[in-house]
């Protein structure tokens, strides 16, 4: 009973331990989705587009007319020495609305490429932080591995100094050393290059440290196959972005057609008279309010508008073929992702296993070297392979949670 309470104490330590990694992940895409310039620039353009719906939405700038008669003009209350007119053109009925329907739609489709981007920027500092882990741990099994060769150097000379052993092992190890002081140089090397990477990612210094946990935790497939597919499609940016310029396009139609209707003109004139000593009216020289001016403007010309239409409904077409093919690719997308986690689920199940097999021979391997000369050469062999495995179970783990991280790029998250 007691061993089944350490046990559970175990794993609820385990879980608090992967729940405040995840943690510490998600205030990095916070600061990511903060702090990214390109995401940043991505939302002006969606504000930008936004912006223009007031514009295609309002009426046409009045018209004022000014005019002044050098020889005044005689009429009845006197001499008319200037005119000023308004001048105001009306649309026909529902045209602006349509225009600004457009504009509305073009915008939402900004917007989903704001949130694709974003969730594209969450998938890539996913995997960096996951690379950057990788690399810590490969860092660590390095060193423990060249502390377990010294161990191995310091044995042979021990024996060779007996007489049982040969300079050759010595040597032989010397060159394991070598290549594997090498790879841990090249794992130094790399941690710097995936930091720098995450942290521009980030938008913060270059060389601000980096939290990962000592073990990383393995996602898990957020919907079953069949549903992922389907969630794909109802939710993925790509596509919404795609029916949105669909619908802009169906507007554009609806513009088409209305701007080969007529248009209106409505306007007043105000009169400024001056005083004609000639006239005893009592109205002499009181000024003239003319109104209404009443006009229409008749497009006659018919090729233009027969061009609009038509090309608004080749973009309708050009928009639903585009949103078939994406579909047609994120399905293989997926599928290929899914065959990448279903295959690192794999090799962690078999790299966990090979790492057991692998230490306990070279336990084995170890106490036969220390009652005799033979196998040194296969004991530096299975330490290459527990090596070897160890790396790969990492790696794995680091595909694994990857190919998650993009399933859920493809869902928009």
């Amino acid at each position: 009973m007691k061993k089944v309470k350490i046990f559970l104490s175990l794993i609820l330590l385990l879980l608090a331990h992967f729940a405040q990694a995840q943690e510490e992940l998600n205030d990095y895409l916070k600061i990511a989705a903060t702090n990214n310039p390109g995401l940043k620039a991505m939302f002006s353009d969606y504000m930008a587009a936004m912006e223009q719906v007031p514009q295609v939405g309002a009426l046409p700038d009045p018209m004022v007319a000014f005019g002044y008669f050098i020889n005044p003009n005689e009429v009845k209350n006197g001499k008319q020495r200037l005119n000023i007119g308004l001048e105001q053109s009306f649309p026909w009925f529902g045209l602006l609305s349509a225009k600004a329907d457009v504009a509305t739609e073009f915008a939402k489709s900004k917007y989903e490429d704001f949130e694709n981007e974003k969730s594209n920027l969450f998938f890539e500092v996913k995997t960096a932080y996951y690379n950057f882990y990788f690399i810590e741990k490969s860092i660590r099994i390095a060193k423990e591995n060249i502390e377990i060769l010294e161990v191995f150097k310091r044995l042979s000379l021990v024996k060779i100094e007996a007489g049982t052993a040969t300079v050759v092992d010595e040597l032989r190890v010397e060159l394991e050393l070598n290549d594997l002081e090498n790879e841990l140089a090249l794992f130094l090397d790399t941690k710097d290059a995936l930091g720098i990477k995450f942290n521009n990612l980030l938008n913060r210094n270059r060389l601000a440290e980096i939290e990962v946990p000592d073990t990383l935790w393995q996602d898990q497939l957020p919907f079953d196959k069949l549903n992922m597919i389907e969630e794909i499609y109802a939710t993925n940016h790509q596509l919404k972005s795609l029916d949105h310029k669909l619908n802009a396009f169906l507007n554009q139609e609806i513009v088409a057609k209305k701007e080969g209707l007529p248009k209106f003109n409505i306007g007043i004139e105000y009169s400024v008279i001056g005083k004609d000593p000639a006239i005893a009216s009592v109205n002499n020289g009181m000024d003239m309010v003319l109104f209404p001016k009443v006009g229409i403007s008749i497009p006659l010309y018919r090729k233009k508008y027969t061009a609009l239409i038509k090309e608004a409904k080749f973009m309708q077409e050009s928009q639903s073929l585009q949103k078939e093919d994406k579909k047609n690719t994120l399905s293989t997308v997926f599928e290929t992702t899914l065959k990448d986690y279903n295959d690192g689920d794999r090799r962690i199940t078999l790299n966990l296993n090979q790492s057991s097999i692998a230490k306990k021979v070279l336990n084995l391997l170890i106490v036969a070297y220390s009652t005799n000369s033979k196998d040194f050469e296969e004991v530096l062999r299975i330490e290459r392979q527990l090596l070897k495995y160890q790396l790969e179970y990492e790696k794995a783990i680091t595909d694994k949670n990857a190919s998650i991280a993009f399933m859920n790029y493809l869902i928009g998250q």
